[in-house]
């Protein structure tokens, strides 16, 4: 059976999707941008200041799941510019500190045309 997460602590979806869908014990996270969740705005107008905010979302679904960064067995991160990767590694590790296995691409456009994406893979024990 498929759960929806929807907290008003994170972005709410801008277009038809859900903030997360649990299934069979594993959450799986919609892209998180660095979007204020009270406003809809985009926060900060570089890679540090929003990649901030995208972990600030995400610790909000995934504690609207009973769960912090730890349980975050994949992610997969998207990058406007790839020469933000080592200030975006620099914000991504203090918060997924349990290492889990990762992706990061760069891409042409990101909505909102905001520095960075992520989406989290979660396992709940």
């Amino acid at each position: 059976m498929l759960q929806v997460t929807s907290t008003d602590k994170a972005p709410a979806a801008i277009g038809p999707y859900s903030q997360a869908i649990e299934y069979n014990g594993i959450l799986f996270t919609s892209g998180q941008v660095p979007l204020d969740p009270a406003t809809g705005a985009v926060v900060g107008s570089d890679i540090t200041e929003q990649a901030e905010q995208v972990m600030k979302n995400l610790g909000a679904i995934l504690e609207a799941n009973d769960l912090d960064y730890t349980a975050a067995i994949k992610t997969t991160c998207f990058l406007a510019d790839m020469a933000d990767f080592a200030a975006f590694n620099e914000v991504y590790g203090r918060y997924f500190t349990s290492k889990p296995a990762r992706s990061c691409v760069a891409v042409k456009t990101l909505p909102k045309n905001v520095l960075c994406e992520v989406e989290v893979i979660a396992a709940k024990e």
